[in-house]
């Protein structure tokens, strides 16, 4: 198939340049046409909360950003905790490296971004950090912003499921899919902003899916509306088992120009899943350069 010659070409130049770029963090944010230029660097802990447990990392993301183009990597630390039959169980591990291609372009009436990022295994497969295998997502951003609010439009194919800001997902996936969002944010008075948007992921071909609250030897329970991931750590079946449509809904508050703190809810239609997520991020390259200043 042309469509997947096409996305394995797209993901070698990725996958070659994280042999020499450091290790900083991948971050789990939808790419954006707002940038700044220079170096910035983010500390963030992120979490989720689902019926079959918690999903948490920490990342520590670093991205260099030269005109319209950008480079970062890093590797996220997981925290999980699973809720099985009669047992709760506590995982904690490294996921997989990955490195960051984005370009951004502000036109008349709109912005738009890409980013493309590939991954190297270097996570825990038997604990659902990793696919064992390399990964890409090529992933595209339209907004536009009328005063206070910013309709957008997010868009892409890749061959595993990402994070997103509003959705920790209790698994990970591999096979190919593409993805798409489409929301709003609303700039509120008192450095607040709420996003709404709702979500498709539209999966072909073989798919696998590692659970992160089932851990490879565990066997957990539920699994209904086609939850394989609340009852076994390795599912590999058609296309429909990573099949999933939903929305999301959150708030965002930049308490100082350093600090971001995030609170949302995210709907699996499909899945008939609810997950509550929070995150506190910290734009340590604002931090550093506001105390030097001082």
């Amino acid at each position: 198939m042309k469509l997947k010659k096409l996305a394995t070409v797209l993901a070698l130049p990725v996958l070659f340049l994280a042999g020499g770029v450091p290790a900083f963090a991948q971050g789990s944010s939808i790419p954006t046409a707002k940038v700044n230029g220079g170096f910035d660097w983010t500390e963030s802990f992120e979490g989720g909360t689902g019926s079959s447990g918690q999903e948490m990392e920490l990342n520590s993301y670093a991205t260099y950003r030269f005109g319209r183009y950008s480079i970062g990597a890093g590797i996220p630390v997981y925290f999980n905790r699973a809720i099985l039959p009669n047992t709760v169980t506590t995982s904690e591990g490294v996921g997989d490296f990955s490195v960051t291609l984005g370009a951004h372009w502000n036109i008349p009436f709109l912005n738009f971004a890409s980013a493309l990022t590939g991954s190297a295994p270097t996570g825990n497969v038997n604990k659902g950090f990793s696919t064992g295998h390399g990964t890409f997502d090529w992933n595209n951003r339209v907004d536009h912003n009328f005063h206070f609010v910013t309709p957008f439009l997010d868009a892409g194919v890749a061959n595993t499921l990402t994070d997103t800001r509003y959705f920790h997902r209790p698994f990970t996936s591999y096979g190919y899919l593409a993805h798409g969002e489409a929301g709003i944010d609303v700039d509120l008075p008192h450095v607040f902003t709420l996003t709404g948007s709702a979500y498709k992921i539209a999966p072909w071909g073989t798919q696998t899916i590692i659970s992160r609250d089932v851990v490879n030897g565990a066997v957990g329970s539920g699994g209904g509306n086609g939850r394989v991931f609340e009852v076994n750590h390795l599912t590999t079946g058609p296309a429909s088992l990573n099949y999933d449509d939903g929305f999301s809904g959150g708030v965002s508050f930049q308490a100082t120009s350093y600090l971001n703190l995030d609170i949302g809810f995210t709907r699996s239609i499909s899945f008939a899943f609810n997950t509550f997520s929070w995150g506190i991020d910290v734009d340590m390259s604002r931090l550093i350069g506001r105390e030097r200043y001082k």
